[in-house]
């Protein structure tokens, strides 16, 4: 199935396919929280990965809407009926189906493949909501409701597509060079960059991303990616 799961700390697993996409599993007391799901066809091997990291996953985040990040939302909700199902009220909806804009929203084109989604969110949150350990935080720019979760044990942040790793670090505000894909599927430029500003102010000690390897200590180069999309 292509999925390698890799440990980053006691708390943390990344999971990738194909060395492209990324989820997570965040270790918790009852469990683990599963960050995103990657493309279809991936829930086998999440499943598997969680088990062989010692756990099962009791809650599932979508962090947006795009189809890399909830492909296997809906065969993980069938294989796992007890996981509770989390996302942003505004992917919930978009995940439904509705592509309706929220009042005083930025008037954009979504891009990307938005995956809609037969099923119900357990609960929807807000900035500032926890999430066990995690905390929300409202990260819109690449989709309208994207959410990243920063780990109030260590201030590790995962920033779903705000940034990208892969190729080196840079902001979804624009395409870079070396890996221009978030970019290209970004619904609206300048509040994603000020996402990356908002995110960068965070002082994370460990940056994780949909896509590319987990940085440590990224301030410098969360700098730098925020000087190439001004």
């Amino acid at each position: 199935m292509g999925l390698k799961a890799t440990p980053i700390t006691d708390d943390l697993v990344q999971l990738t396919r194909f060395g492209l996409v990324n989820a997570y599993l965040v270790r918790e007391e009852d469990g683990f929280t599963l960050v995103d799901t990657m493309i279809s066809g991936s829930a086998d091997g999440i499943v598997d990965a969680a088990s062989g990291a010692g756990g099962s996953i009791v809650r599932i985040v979508a962090t947006h809407a795009h189809s890399d990040h909830v492909g296997a939302l809906a065969a993980l909700a069938d294989r796992l009926p007890d996981a509770e199902l989390i996302a942003s009220q505004r992917e919930a909806r978009l995940m439904a189906g509705d592509r309706s804009p929220e009042p005083g929203e930025a008037e954009a084109r979504l891009k990307g493949g938005i995956k809609k989604l037969d099923l119900s969110f357990d609960r929807t949150v807000v900035d500032g909501d926890l999430i066990s350990s995690l905390r929300v935080v409202a990260a819109p720019g690449h989709t309208p409701g994207q959410i990243a979760l920063l780990d109030s044990r260590d201030q590790s942040l995962l920033a779903a597509d705000a940034y990208s790793t892969l190729g080196g670090v840079a902001t979804s505000a624009g395409p870079y060079i070396r890996f221009p894909l978030p970019g290209l599927a970004t619904w609206h430029r300048p509040t994603a960059l000020e996402t990356a500003r908002k995110l960068r102010a965070l002082e994370p000690s460990l940056l994780t991303a949909g896509h590319g390897p987990v940085r440590r200590d990224p301030i410098q180069a969360m700098d730098e990616a925020i000087a190439r999309s001004a």
